[in-house]
Parts: structure tokens; sequence; C-alpha cells
């Protein structure tokens, strides 16, 4: 089942994750902030300080001390600027200053809110005087622009200018819902359109549904994350409307903007080294297909390299093609963002170390392919036997070589098995004279050799696939404890065929010996008979049989 898109059913969990990031970081901006201090007449390396905040803008920095922390005492002039603030509805206020000996004291219409001290002077590295003034005019911009933001006209256009962000956002999500609706209604007629080619060279495996599936999901995140921003930014505005929310607002736009930024300037600091990555990638291919054109000159016939046969072109151009990827991925793995990082280094060692022990018997299986791709004892096509497998190469791969049996049966057999077995070839031609067929037959003592012979050497004539140049021959192979073992022998260049040419061989032998008369394999006994197991007469010379013609008439 596949999920709708529902932004405003993840609003609400949203809006509790922003809630709750708010409340934790809302105390942060009053906790202590540790300066380092420059000024070579202050004995302290460092003092803490807290800034004073009112509606969100930081007016000035006080320092604190053992008796008045930082933020205590940032937090009373707070509350103190805010007091003279909401006490009157004058445009204006009146901004004076008395000394003492503490410091000097700024007073806003008459009454006390803040003191300079010769601490904060020596600490900002200015003079008393001068470091007042810019606090009280600091104080002064403050409760005017505080009483401001609070008149009824500003209250107006704060809330005029969150309805215009209210309205934009509406018109915001119309736009995504008319995108995401769109967009299900028209990827898989794109995909079918322009992926057509995809179902027809995988044999339908790749489905392109399946494929507008993945587009659909990829777009929809991204409506997603464009949701989310506009109204994370949305909501940002309308507080910054208000002077209440402000702060908020702030924080708002500072924990999201911030990091965007980041990403936006460590990209723009990567664009040097991604435009060379982007040459690296485009000589790579350059080559690449160089090596394409060069390779399918070589497999047409256009350049004569000795030796070297067709079927290595492919394989050939592959490894080259690997090895100038690699080459390439030296030369661009200093520019990749991240590849100085200690994460990157370990991730590397961490994938090299599961190769490597991971990976033997697939590094074994790929070398062996290699030996068998070019030390020409098998080739695409040859009739070959390993072990109890007999059967044509149809496919040598870099991991494993497939056969087809004489019974039309897959054979799946790893390269590093073909490597250290033996392989016995009966399509590769060592001489003019062909592969030479046997078979053996056991014949009882008391039939003469010569007739047995002359028969085997008939039943090797009649076969078709057996040559008659050079002759059949036959072989004493044993003198067995009842039976003489010949073995016929008879040259053929059909080697794809050979079951076929020594079932028919067996045939004739059978059919042969029958019309002499002659019993193939003298049955098992206890003792030898009172007569001898010997020829009774010697042989005319003649066999009684007939011709392939009188065969063919009958």
């Amino acid at each position: 089942m596949v999920r709708q898109f529902k932004p405003f059913d993840l609003l609400f969990y949203f809006l509790i994750s922003l809630a709750l990031s708010l409340w934790f970081a809302f105390p942060v901006w009053a906790q202590e902030t540790p300066i380092e201090n420059t000024a070579p007449e202050v004995e302290e390396s460092e003092v803490f300080m807290a800034p004073v905040i009112v509606d969100g803008d930081v007016l000035f920095q006080v320092r604190g001390s053992s008796a008045l922390p930082a933020p205590e005492r940032a937090e009373g002039v707070q509350e103190k600027i805010i007091e003279i603030a909401e006490a009157s509805d004058a445009p204006s206020v009146e901004i004076t200053y008395e000394e003492s000996e503490f410091g000097v004291w700024i007073l806003a219409d008459g009454d006390r809110i803040s003191i300079v001290t010769n601490a904060d002077a020596e600490l900002d590295q200015m003079e008393l005087s001068v470091l007042s003034v810019l606090h009280g005019t600091a104080i002064k911009e403050a409760i005017e622009a505080y009483r401001a933001n609070r008149t009824e006209e500003a209250r107006v256009s704060g809330a005029i200018e969150a309805a215009a962000w209210t309205i934009g956002f509406v018109v915001f999500v119309v736009v995504i819902l008319w995108l995401h609706r769109r967009i299900r209604r028209r990827t898989l007629k794109f995909v079918k359109r322009h992926l057509k080619d995809v179902e027809t060279a995988t044999a339908k495996s790749v489905q392109a549904e399946a494929i507008a599936a993945l587009v659909r999901y990829g777009l929809n995140f991204v409506l997603l994350v464009i949701f989310f921003l506009g109204f994370y930014y949305y909501l940002s505005f309308v507080l910054l409307a208000f002077a209440e929310t402000r702060y908020f607002a702030q924080l708002l736009l500072t924990y999201l903007t911030e990091p965007v930024l980041l990403i936006f300037q460590g990209i723009l600091s990567y664009f040097p080294n991604l435009i060379m990555l982007g040459l690296i990638t485009w000589v790579t291919m350059y080559i690449i297909k160089g090596m394409r054109v060069f390779f399918d000159a070589v497999e047409a016939g256009s350049f004569d390299m000795g030796d070297f046969e067709k079927h290595w072109v492919s394989p050939t151009f592959n490894i080259a093609r690997v090895i100038v990827i690699l080459i390439a991925l030296v030369f661009a793995v200093p520019y990749i963002p991240g590849s100085d990082s200690a994460a990157f280094q370990g991730l590397t060692i961490l994938v090299g170390a599961m190769l490597s022990l991971g990976a033997n018997s697939v590094v074994s299986n790929m070398l062996a392919g290699l030996f068998v791709i070019y030390r020409r004892s098998t080739s695409i096509g040859d009739r070959i036997q390993i072990g109890d497998h007999i059967g044509d190469v149809v496919q040598i791969k870099l991991m494993e070589t497939h056969l087809k049996s004489i019974k039309n049966e897959l054979i799946s057999i790893p390269n590093a098995q073909l490597m250290n077995s033996d392989v016995v070839n009966f399509s590769k031609k060592t001489d003019g004279s062909g592969l030479l067929l046997h078979t053996t037959v056991g014949i009882g003592y008391e039939e003469p050799p010569e007739k047995v012979e002359a028969m085997l050497i008939e039943a090797a004539h009649r076969t078709k696939g057996i040559k008659a140049k050079p002759e059949p021959f036959v072989l004493w192979t044993a003198l067995a404890d009842y039976a003489i073992n010949y073995q016929i022998n008879g040259y053929t260049t059909r080697g794809s065929i050979i079951p076929k040419i020594r079932s028919d061989l067996h045939r004739n032998i059978v059919a042969v010996f029958n019309e002499n008369n002659v019993q193939i394999m003298t049955p098992s006994y206890m003792a030898d008979p009172a007569d001898p197991k010997i020829p009774a007469e010697e042989w005319d010379g003649h066999l009684a049989h007939e011709t392939h013609e009188d065969a063919d008439k009958s």
C-alpha cells in the first residue's frame, strides 16, 4: 500500500517538536557567555558577560561578578527597561546620567535603570563617560521602540502583515497539493513514454509502474521538504510581525537559516572542487569512449593485432575500463568533500578490511576467470568435459562459466573450479586427423583375434562421423580372466556430436557381432570345461554379413 502525502497530518507533530525545542532553547540567551579578554591591563584571562535583550534586540553586554552574576544583572536591567517603557505612552523618553562613587547611573525619566562601572569601561576598553552615553542611547532607542511597537497602529500593521503571510501560505499549500495531484497523474505516463526501452532491455523485469513509484516517491519527498520549509518560514514571519513574539521568531530564523547558509557556503566553497571533479569525469568518459571505438575496430577486423582473438575484445575492454575508472578515482578522491576527514578515512579502512576478509573466493574466481579467458584452452562454442559435466560453452564470465549440456541443461561452473580441474576439449584441433574416438569390448578367447578386429573395424566403417582416412584400428587393452579386451579407435572431426557417434558405434558393433554369431563378453563360470576354449578352426578371412546395399534393398 502506498502512503498518501498528507502534510497536515504531520503538521501537528512538527508543531509539538518545534514548541519543545523553543522551550528548552529559550533560557540559553540568559546563560553566561565566556568572553576572552584581550585587554593587557585586566588580570583575568576571561570574564563572564550576558546580553541585555528587549524584544529580541541585543542592546549591550553587562559584566557579572561573584556577588551579582551577569545573567541576573542583565535580567534586572531588562525588567527595568520594560517597566519604564510600560509606565508611559509618550513617544520619547529623557535619558540622564548621574555620577556616583561606583560609576555612572543611567536614568530614564528620572528612574535609575543601569549603572556603568569602571570595570565595564576597562572591559570594553573605553572611557567611562563614552560607554555610559552608548548604553544610554541604546536604552533610549529600546524604550521608544518598545512603546512604538505596542501602539494601535503597530498592532494593526502587524495583524495586516500576518494576514498577508497567511494568505500567501494558503496559496503555497494549494500549489503544493496541486503539484502532488499532478505528480500522481503524470508520473506513470511520463515514465512509460520516456523509459519504455527499460522494460524492453530487461525483458520486463523492471516494470514501468515500479520506476514510476520510485520517481513519485522522490518528488513527493521533495514536496514534503518544501512544504515544511514554507511552513517554518511562514510561522517565523507571522511571529516577527508582533513585538511580543519577535524574539521567538528570531530564534526560529536563526535555527534554520544558519544551517541552510552554512550548506550553501559549503557548496560555494567546494565549487572549484566540483569543477575539477566534473573535468575528471569528462576526461574519463572521453577516454572510455575512445577505447570503445578502438576495440570495436579490433573486433571488426580493422586493426590486425596478431594472435589477439575476437572473444578477448569484450573482457579486455572491461578490464581497461575498470583500470581507467580506478585511476580517475585516485585523482578525484582529494577533491571529494570530506575526503580529508577522519570519518572518511576510517570508512575507507573499514571497507578495505571488509573486502580483504570477505572477498577471497570472489577474487580467486575473478583471477581464474581472467586465466580462463586468455589462456586459449576454452572458447565460447567449444564442447568440453569438466569432471562429470559435458557441454558446450555458452558464456565465459568473470566469476563463472556457463555450459549447455547435451541434455540442454544450463550448468554454472565457478572459474576457480575450472582452473583446478582437468578440462577435456572436444572442439580444439590439435592436428589434421581430428579426435580419436574409442570404445572397448571383451571377447572370449575362443574367437579368432583377427576376426574380432575385422568385425570392430567393419562396425567403425558403418558408423557415420568416423573418418575412413586415417583408418580405424584396434588395440588390445587387457588379457582379462575370461576375455580379451579389444579397443576400437576411429578418428572424427565432429566433436560436438561425439555422444551420438559413440552410440551409433555401439549399435553397429552389436549388429556386426550378431551377424557373425560372436558373443560379446564371455559369461563368467566357476571352472574350465573339458574342451579348451580355443578356436576350433582357422578363420577363412571372410565375414558373413549383408552389405549396406542389401540392407537398403530389404
